[in-house]
């Protein structure tokens, strides 16, 4: 939690301010007693009306300005709490955002979610109770003991029997429930994960008629998480009573001793009721010290959560960007490449120390203006061998270069800026067409977008459609169909006019007219590029300058669709399993 307090740095004044209107809103709220104790004793016992009302005007008036510096105090620890919610948002955000895909694979999604936002309110509501109540109710606890030593030493010293056993109560409800919270937030991820999974794969749970089972399985998470929550309510609701128990027979205490006290003319009544008063105080600050402490364990337990994602530190570390004197990053154009785009050089991955690799002993060499073709069974390494260019994933041994360069020298802006990349799955954001192309190019002008569009063989449809490239796709792009959403971030990735080209799959959803028109414009349009086409169908790759066979993780064969027909068995058996004994070249055209 104490890490969350550098969030504080941009709202020193509130953090400053909050507590001491609290604090002084308390030291008035102090003198409440010793004026009623006056206006008995003074005014009232001895029928003395003028004091009684002057001494109701001070309470008014302490009323008065109480309510004023409580009300401001709020303000300025709402207006804290605030905006430390949104810095550790979005430094959370950010984090989240560097991490590689080995880190946000291994935590999960849905965890991330919780962590943004249950998590993070939770953690705003501590720090706005803290600024508000952490300082004050200890405030006026010790000053009603201080105040009441003041009016009577001897009645007074029940004040430190009651507070020390008040004390340990607190401390040993607070040291039970913090773990019991940590579990709480734990139950609460698999609910989140279940009611994610759930909404995304809605379709897929009604095509299956699965409902019943969803429900039944999101049901027994949230009886999880609601016995979690009782057993943690059970102990955080032991404190209130036990406390009022505590309280009141320290108030009855007081009455008891007071009253001979009073009787051996010791003591006045207007003095027992403010030491009465006193305690009452105490009782009132107490329970709201341990409403403060029930939320500050969650907020404590909260944090540490969000802490443990902040301190993840990705696998994937990127050197500074290396700038020119104009301030852009530094390329090397093709006419100045004499090596090759991208090589290999015995490169082998291993997903989180998963036992066998998923790509072992890959060597080859890619030079501008090359095609490679990618194939190979399900579980391959297709997908893995082209993320390890853009360094999704660092290779386990090996490397991978760029123009001559390991990736791991280069800057990330220097890097992928380099690259285009199609993934297996299309992904379109909320927001025009133009928009999303315009991810890969944010300066792209309306006719590079169609061009880029026409290219994908997107243009089409596009212009068929309300408003044409700036027609609206709603969430997901669930207006568009699957071949659709995969041409338009292939367009995506070609208006940028990347040096390295990677299509990961980006054909699967297409009929194999649109497929090869999409390759014969890509071709043209991408000319100078070195393309990288991960693909089932051995007609998409089969044009390729170079045909990579991968078979579990290994090249099983490299070379022209020809050369793979004479040498590899394994490709042969693709060609002959999907296009029968027409596997030459022509065919395909």
């Amino acid at each position: 939690m104490f890490k969350i307090f550098k969030f504080l740095k941009d709202h020193k004044l509130q953090a400053v301010l909050a507590p001491l209107f609290k604090m002084l809103e308390a030291l008035f709220e102090l003198f409440v007693p010793l004026v009623v104790a006056s206006m008995i004793d003074n005014g009232i016992k001895i029928g003395d009306l003028s004091h009684t009302f002057k001494m109701g005007g001070v309470l008014v008036a302490l009323a008065v300005v109480g309510l004023t510096f409580s009300v401001t105090a709020q303000y300025f620890s709402a207006v804290a709490a605030i905006g430390v919610g949104r810095s550790l948002r979005l430094e959370l955000f950010k984090h989240i955002e560097s991490l590689s895909y080995k880190e946000i694979d291994k935590t999960g999604a849905s965890t991330l979610i919780t962590r943004m936002t249950s998590d993070v309110n939770q953690v705003q509501t501590g720090v706005n109770m803290m600024l508000r109540l952490f300082l004050r109710s200890p405030f006026v606890v010790f000053g009603a003991v201080i105040m009441a030593f003041t009016v009577d030493v001897r009645t007074a010293l029940i004040f430190c029997i009651v507070l020390p056993l008040l004390v340990i109560v607190v401390c040993g409800v607070t040291y039970g429930s913090l773990p019991l919270y940590k579990k709480v937030q734990t139950k609460m991820d698999r609910v989140t994960l279940l009611t994610r999974e759930s909404l995304v794969g809605v379709r897929v749970v009604r095509a299956f008629n699965r409902q019943k089972q969803e429900m039944a399985d999101f049901g027994d998470a949230a009886e999880s998480l609601r016995a979690e929550q009782m057993r943690v309510g059970r102990l955080s609701s032991f404190m209130n009573p036990v406390t009022l128990v505590i309280v009141n027979l320290g108030i009855a205490a007081i009455i008891y001793k007071g009253g001979f006290r009073v009787e051996e003319g010791s003591l006045t009544q207007g003095q027992i009721v403010a030491l009465v008063n006193y305690m009452s105080q105490i009782l009132v600050e107490l329970v709201k010290l341990a409403n403060l402490i029930i939320t500050m364990t969650k907020s404590v337990a909260c944090a540490n959560r969000v802490n443990d994602i902040l301190n993840l530190k990705s696998s994937i570390e990127f050197r500074e960007m290396v700038e020119g004197k104009d301030g852009n990053s530094k390329s090397t154009s093709t006419a100045e490449i004499s090596v090759p785009r991208v090589e290999f050089r015995n490169v082998a991955l291993n997903y989180n120390d998963s036992g066998d690799n998923s790509l072992d002993e890959i060597s080859f060499s890619a030079m501008p203006g090359d095609t490679i073709g990618i194939i190979g069974g399900t579980g391959s390494g297709k997908s893995s061998l082209v993320n390890l260019i853009t360094r999704f994933y660092d290779a386990t041994s090996g490397e991978v270069y760029v123009d001559g360069k390991d990736v791991k020298e280069l800057g990330k802006e220097e890097l992928r800026c380099k690259i285009g990349v199609v993934p297996q799955k299309a992904v379109l954001f909320k927001g025009t067409v133009a928009e999303n192309v315009r991810w890969g190019k944010i300066d792209a002008s309306d006719e590079e977008v169609r061009e880029a569009l026409q290219a994908a063989q997107a243009l089409g449809f596009i212009e068929e459609k309300e408003g044409g490239i700036n027609f609206k796709l709603n969430q997901g792009a669930r207006n568009l169909s699957g071949g659709q959403k995969q041409r338009v971030t292939v367009a995506r990735a070609l208006v940028r006019h990347p040096e390295i080209l990677i299509l990961d799959d980006s054909s699967s959803a297409l009929d194999y007219a649109t497929d090869a028109a999409m390759r014969s414009a890509i071709k043209k349009y991408s000319e100078g590029m070195t393309v990288f086409m991960v693909s089932q169908r051995a007609s998409s790759i089969m044009h390729a300058d170079k045909i990579i066979v991968l078979d579990d993780g290994r090249i099983a064969g490299i070379g022209t669709h020809d050369e793979l027909l004479e040498s590899c068995e394994i490709y042969r058996e693709i060609c002959h399993s999907q296009m029968g004994d027409n596997t030459s070249k022509e065919v395909a055209s």
